[in-house]
């Protein structure tokens, strides 16, 4: 059997956390992968000793890879293989549907679904577009949620230096002192973060000692809004950059959020999550409008309430079923079955000649072949 040629296309720098569990199959496998980073919002520091970049077109070309993997929203077409889209978030409903997790560009060959609530709607509009398959498998970026490793092990495998120290301490400080761990999260956008409003209360809240906090932000907040949180570092907080986020989940008892992503992947390990101003709010989160309720929210967060669990048992059910771990698995069989001649759309793709044109124009190719 010959081995298969495999591209990992990113533009962000949690990206690489999505793709490596499927990395892990493809190379357990015997077959090859390598990386193509474009743009200058992702860090090639992040890359591993043993993990191989393509830096050009041409050498992607000379590559050939058979399928392409992308946790974004945009790949060239001229660049060969089965365009595969395995998303970089949950949808939280930050936009409408047209614009945001269901916004259809005319990229993708294959479309790997994480749930119910989200493959409906994809089945539905491939069958509208006739131009892409669908498949649930589950989201890989998750699967390290339930492998069952010892979270300082996961650490290890992050790139960024300051992680596992930072982490460490507060592991001991917690084990010392038996103290409840609080994760801080919050999306870049203006409109939405939460993170200038609750700077203060999150500062008088640490400065008591009561909980341990750890603050991991969206790679794209505001700079001054990172040094303003970096700025409370201290026995009792500690701020985390990292392109793992994975352990931070696996540690912490509850999350404060805005409207990240992120809080899908915290509610799926059964915990529960506060969040500000939240942009949908749903019965499976305590979500509030005022600052001096955080405190208060948190303490019944962490007195996990039937009602509230119930409904976040419910969410778990419609977002993210696969609890095994295999999700990275499920999305490379998705793809094997289409490269069989299987699952095949009707239609071909869009040419989308202005799109491509940009994208030649970002990667400077101007080949035709």
């Amino acid at each position: 059997m010959s081995v298969k040629h495999y591209l990992f296309y990113i533009a962000q720098n949690y990206s690489f956390a999505i793709l490596r569990p499927i990395q892990k199959i493809i190379l357990a496998r015997g077959d090859k992968v390598v990386w193509f980073l474009k743009g200058s919002e992702v860090d090639a520091d992040y890359l591993t000793a043993d993990e191989k970049r393509l830096h050009t077109i041409n050498e992607v070309k000379q590559y050939n890879p058979c399928a392409v993997f992308v946790p974004g929203n945009v790949v060239p077409s001229f660049i060969p293989g089965l365009k595969v889209a395995v998303f970089h978030g949950f949808n939280v409903e930050k936009r409408s549907n047209t614009r945001g997790h269901f916004n259809i560009r005319g990229c993708f060959d294959l479309y790997c679904t994480q749930g119910p609530n989200t493959t409906s709607t994809f089945l539905s509009l491939a069958e509208k577009y006739q131009y892409f398959s669908v498949k649930e498998t589950g989201w890989s970026a998750i699967d390290p949620l339930y492998i069952q490793e010892n979270i300082q092990e996961n650490i290890q495998e992050s790139t960024q230096n300051n992680i596992q120290e930072n982490i460490q301490k507060s592991t001991q400080a917690e084990k010392t002192t038996r103290k409840k761990t609080i994760l801080m999260c919050s999306t870049f956008s203006k409109q939405l973060s939460c993170a200038p409003v609750l700077f203060e209360k999150i500062k008088q809240l640490s400065a008591t000692g009561r909980w341990h906090w750890l603050v991991q932000f969206h790679p794209k907040m505001a700079k001054e809004t990172v040094e303003q949180y970096k700025s409370l570092q201290s026995e009792h907080l500690s701020f985390i950059e990292t392109d793992n986020v994975i352990p931070l989940l696996q540690q912490a008892d509850v999350m404060v959020c805005d409207t990240s992503s992120v809080l899908s992947m915290f509610l799926l390990l059964n915990k529960p999550v506060v969040t500000f101003k939240n942009s949908s709010p749903k019965s499976h989160m305590f979500d509030i409008d005022d600052v001096e309720r955080l405190e208060q929210s948190i303490e019944q967060a962490l007195s996990r309430p039937k009602s509230l669990m119930s409904e976040v048992e419910k969410f778990i059910e419609q977002t993210h079923p696969f609890r095994d771990g295999q999700s990275s698995q499920r999305v490379l069989d998705a793809v094997d079955e289409i490269l069989a001649g299987k699952n095949l759309s009707v239609k071909s793709k869009p040419l989308n000649f202005i799109r491509m044109f940009k994208m030649r124009k970002e990667l400077n190719y101007w080949k035709f072949w």
